[in-house]
């Protein structure tokens, strides 16, 4: 790096001497100061305006304007700044020694982590020789296009990385969506917490090179993640600024394989930017951008907006998993294992909301009691928060203890009701709880239903009835309570609990997800076994992000035979 490429006269605390030197013209003004004065400006804006650094520096760039300026140009610039937009435009400069020249410019807000604007990027080009006076109109609103894709760029990639509930896809969609959009070719590579790179995405600009991503990505790539530029931008600091760099081919054979070597070429070699992906606390890894014929201002200053707005994406995914993760941990361990059943095959599912990171209240228990007869229960507590889990936990609790006395289903959830009111233990729940006692050629079972749908029976043969007797109101709103119902359950049959997550989605009401859910089972085999069951209906209604969780509990009223 030459003397008049460092970063000098520097008047605050901006860490910039991770800058490197760019064929683009580049300039760095500190926000907070009045008049936006410049604190950092590299060689080639030197060498483009003829104005050396230490008449540079604490000044506002208008200096560069003269005559023949237009003050209409300036001014949209100057509301531009004033409302943290970024702007592109083509004015009317002079150098120095007082000769003209048209300048292209993208000045672009930087933004700390607290969302303020602390400093301004500006990178700037002679275009001279694009322009006569008929043109200037028209190669502005090519640059306001230009700009706008980019904005628009932005805001896909961060959409895109939103919906994603795995990291590593995340990964590879900013690769996907960003690289053939800035460069020839390039690579996200992300760290662990320890500093390790664990992924490693090559993407191709054209289709046509994939077969040659492919293979690079075949080859040993420790030397591509512990180039130095790679590990200058994975420790730099918040104010670092990615720039174009020539990339050094004549080094390249030294550090890779005649096999890597020809696949690079074939790629292309020109220029690189290392683009620091950065979260709120630390860098997660870097994009790598190549250029074979170089880099626009456009895309310079893209990718550094990418780097911070990609970094938080991926870090709010990262955060979004580890809490759902935990959540999960202590959902399941809120929910029983299953207990041995000699006379009975019995199978249950648990899927959490695809839109909450946090614990809900959906519950089921099987519970053998003293009698011989054995407890089903199916419930949901209102709410996706640790007080809806608590609330689970507590009302599950009650529950077992009131049939552990051998109470009918209706006084099991009247007793409730009443202590949950009394006690202030959920705000609303709903609850079915049925009795199933084994008898010769089948079961007899009563049921009770606090608000929640009705369970599902499938006889043999297909035909599939409601269970929708013995309702009252959900636990917690303190309606008339202890009614309840009994029915016969023929050997054969399949008995199916559920909570309304399984049948209800904002285009399908609850009747008409019920009916859904009768059609469904009525098709399956007699000889379906419980498993098979289960999975049937969470295949069928369960997609991949569900809106609600969903408990689901299938009981046989005898195993199925070998």
């Amino acid at each position: 790096m030459s003397s008049d490429d460092r970063v000098v006269g520097r008047q605050d605390d901006l860490p910039l001497d991770a800058v490197l030197a760019s064929d683009l013209a580049m300039s760095i003004s500190d926000a907070q100061r009045p008049d936006d004065p410049l604190v950092w400006v590299n060689g080639a804006f030197s060498r483009l305006t003829g104005y050396p650094l230490d008449e540079v520096l604490g000044r506002n760039c208008r200096f560069l304007q003269g005559a023949d300026t237009d003050p209409i140009a300036v001014a949209r610039v100057r509301v531009a700044l004033d409302e943290d937009r970024a702007v592109a435009t083509v004015l009317r400069n002079y150098r120095r020694d007082g000769t003209p020249f048209w300048n292209q410019m993208v000045i672009s807000p930087v933004v700390d982590g607290s969302g303020r604007i602390t400093h301004h990027i500006g990178i700037q080009a002679d275009v001279t020789d694009r322009v006569d006076g008929d043109r200037v109109r028209d190669l502005e609103i090519e640059l306001v296009d230009e700009v706008t894709a980019r904005l628009g760029l932005l805001a896909h990639i961060s959409d895109e990385l939103a919906v994603h509930l795995d990291y590593d896809a995340a990964v590879d969609a900013l690769g996907d969506l960003a690289i053939p959009s800035l460069a020839s070719w390039g690579f996200v590579a992300i760290t662990d917490d320890r500093g390790r790179f664990s992924r490693v995405h090559l993407v191709a600009g054209d289709p046509r090179n994939r077969d040659v991503v492919e293979a690079l990505a075949g080859e040993d790539l420790s030397w591509l993640v512990r180039a130095p530029k790679v590990v200058e931008a994975l420790h730099s600091s918040p104010g670092f600024v990615a720039a174009p760099y020539a990339i050094d081919t004549m080094g390249l054979p030294d550090r890779t394989t005649p096999a890597q070597l020809e696949l690079l070429r074939r790629l292309g070699l020109g220029q690189a930017m290392i683009v620091p992906l950065r979260a709120r606390d630390r860098v997660l890894g870097v994009l790598t951008l190549v250029a074979a014929d170089g880099f626009s201002a456009e895309v310079v200053v893209t990718a550094a907006h990418l780097g911070r707005r990609a970094g938080l994406a991926l870090d709010n995914v990262r955060l979004f998993l580890a809490e759902r993760t935990a959540a999960l941990t202590l959902q399941h361990s809120l929910l029983p294992e299953i207990p041995h059943l000699p006379d009975l095959d019995v199978a249950s599912a648990y899927v959490p909301s695809g839109r909450h990171a946090e614990v809900g209240g959906d519950w089921f228990d099987v519970l053998p009691l003293p009698d011989g007869t054995i407890g089903l229960a199916v419930g949901d507590v209102v709410g996706h928060d640790l007080r809806a889990a608590a609330a689970m936990g507590q009302l599950r609790s009650l529950l077992r203890s009131y049939a552990w006395e051998g109470s009918a289903p209706g006084e099991v959830l009247a007793r409730a009701d009443e202590l949950v009111r009394g006690l202030d233990i959920a705000d609303v729940a709903t609850c079915t709880y049925l009795r199933w006692r084994s008898v010769d050629g089948g079961a007899e079972v009563s049921y009770a239903r606090a608000g929640h749908p009705p369970p599902l029976l499938r006889l043999a043969g297909g035909e599939v009835r409601l269970l929708d007797a013995g309702l009252s109101t959900p636990i917690g709103l303190g309606g008339p309570g202890g009614a309840q119902a009994s029915v016969d359950v023929p050997s054969g049959s399949t008995l199916v609990l559920y909570t309304d997550g399984l049948v209800e989605r904002r285009d399908r009401g609850l009747r008409e997800g019920i009916a859904a859910l009768v059609a469904e089972l009525a098709a399956l085999p007699d000889d379906a076994d419980s498993t098979t069951v289960k999975d049937r209906l969470v295949n069928a209604f369960v997609g991949t992000h569900p809106e609600d969780d969903v408990c689901l509990l299938v009981v046989r009223s005898e195993p199925p035979t070998s």
